[in-house]
């Protein structure tokens, strides 16, 4: 039996960059970047848009954490990621979201490419990151767990039940909430004691995951994923009842579906109207929480964003990248990603140490505590002559011998009542209470 407990810290809000796919023909007079590599400024003319009014809106400016732009791998890792890996690591939950525009990179941001070694995503950096920190620490003992969810359709699978010692579920997964937060029941959890056992893992799901051809992308992913570290963390020379958990959700997002760009039909249009539908459901979820006067937030209007209510409301740091097109004929759905990002800025979250309590070693190390506790004092009351005292509880023969000196006190036939412990004293006091109800 064990309990959890978080230490609260201080909240703080999500952080939110933009990563600009690669392109020879960047549209410079519509996308500027702020001297602070913080800053976004699109400007649309209006000569170039069809139908557009005269007091149509055509300068924008958005404000995120950070513009990766031709960034490599390296970089993006360590930008985005690598502090939110750090921190679980010391018992803090963290979030990392890809989301953007379809075909734009935000699959390679998460897993990367497998042709070369650099060109490795978020997701398998995490995993090195978190094996490498546990070699560096002999003195902790340090559990890895992984779990891998997809969201197809509105509905919930197990991309890791094809492993031949899971099997497919009986019963289909669900999502639900307790004290400690939102859980998938059904959803298989697989310890990893190696590295090459979690990239294995991460192979297994990816080779699941379902995708399709179209014009913008020949392996589009047509599904939410959502990546799971859990990690527990205690000290192997303490003797502590203690231990840190954590977990790491890696999100990569469906991109929305712009139907006419895209040349979705058939199963392909199908599939692009959930993932829209969520993405919308979503964007809603996070505007009703920046809107301080909300009372109420739209989590379980579809299944990502009631799996995603712990990372977006709970005890968790929060990173959203956005892949968007720095071409001019994506600008409107560049407009878009960039839209999501700063609402995303909004969200505020409480970040703070998970700690778990193992309920029998806590009984087992205040014995302990207790045992020594009482050495310490028999040898004090030895080297100050004092008599021995007993500091178990007190038995009948005890209890009957303070009842015998208290109606003797009483009785007068006995001047002092001898006393050698709080306990004791206690029970004096009982028996004057036991011989007044007796009306002596």
């Amino acid at each position: 039996m064990s309990s959890t407990k978080c230490i609260m810290g201080t909240r703080k809000k999500a952080r939110a960059f933009v990563r600009v796919r690669p392109t020879d023909d960047f549209a410079h007079e519509m996308i500027r970047y702020g001297d602070d590599n913080r800053t976004i400024n699109i400007h649309l003319r209006k000569d170039t848009q069809r139908g557009m009014v005269a007091n149509q809106q055509t300068d924008w400016s958005f404000k995120l954490d950070g513009i990766l732009h031709n960034a490599s791998q390296d970089v993006v890792y360590e930008t985005v990621a690598k502090d939110v890996v750090s921190q679980a690591l010391s018992g803090y939950n963290g979030t990392i979201i890809c989301y953007g525009q379809m075909g734009a990179g935000k699959t390679y941001t998460m897993t990367g490419a497998t042709d070369t070694y650099k060109h490795r995503g978020i997701l398998p950096r995490a995993l090195q990151q978190v094996f490498r920190t546990i070699r560096e620490r002999p003195t902790q003992a340090i559990t890895v767990r992984v779990s891998y969810l997809e969201i197809y359709n509105d509905s919930l699978f197990d991309l890791l039940s094809t492993l031949p010692y899971v099997g497919p579920s009986v019963t289909p997964m669900t999502i639900v909430e307790n004290p400690q937060g939102v859980f998938i029941k059904g959803l298989s959890v697989h310890l990893t004691s190696q590295e090459e056992d979690a990239y294995s893992l991460l192979f297994e799901g990816e080779s699941n995951r379902i995708t399709a051809s179209h014009t913008m992308n020949k392996n589009s992913s047509r599904s939410h994923s959502i990546f799971t570290i859990y990690v527990e963390a205690q000290s192997r020379t303490l003797s502590e009842a203690k231990h840190i958990t954590s977990k790491i959700n890696l999100v990569d997002l469906a991109s929305s579906d712009t139907w006419g760009k895209s040349g979705s039909e058939g199963r392909v249009l199908k599939e692009a109207t959930y993932i829209n539908k969520s993405l919308s459901f979503l964007e809603q979820a996070i505007i009703a929480l920046g809107d301080q006067k909300r009372d109420h937030i739209p989590f379980r209007q579809c299944k990502l964003t009631h799996a995603l209510k712990d990372s977006l409301v709970g005890n968790c740091t929060m990173v959203l990248v956005t892949s968007i097109y720095g071409e001019a004929a994506w600008l409107e759905e560049t407009l878009s990603s960039l839209r999501f990002a700063s609402r995303m800025k909004l969200v505020t979250t409480e970040p703070a140490i998970n700690e778990k309590y193992d309920a029998e070693r806590v009984v087992k190390d205040l014995e302990n505590k207790l045992a020594l506790l009482k050495h310490e004092l028999a040898t004090r009351n030895r080297l100050a002559n004092r008599p021995l005292v007993n500091y178990e509880p007190l038995d009948e023969i005890r209890i009957a011998e303070i009842s015998s000196q208290v109606r003797r006190y009483l009785e007068r036939t006995l001047d002092e009542i001898d006393i050698l412990s709080l306990r004791q004293i206690r029970e004096v006091f009982n028996q004057f209470r036991v011989v007044l109800r007796q009306g002596l």
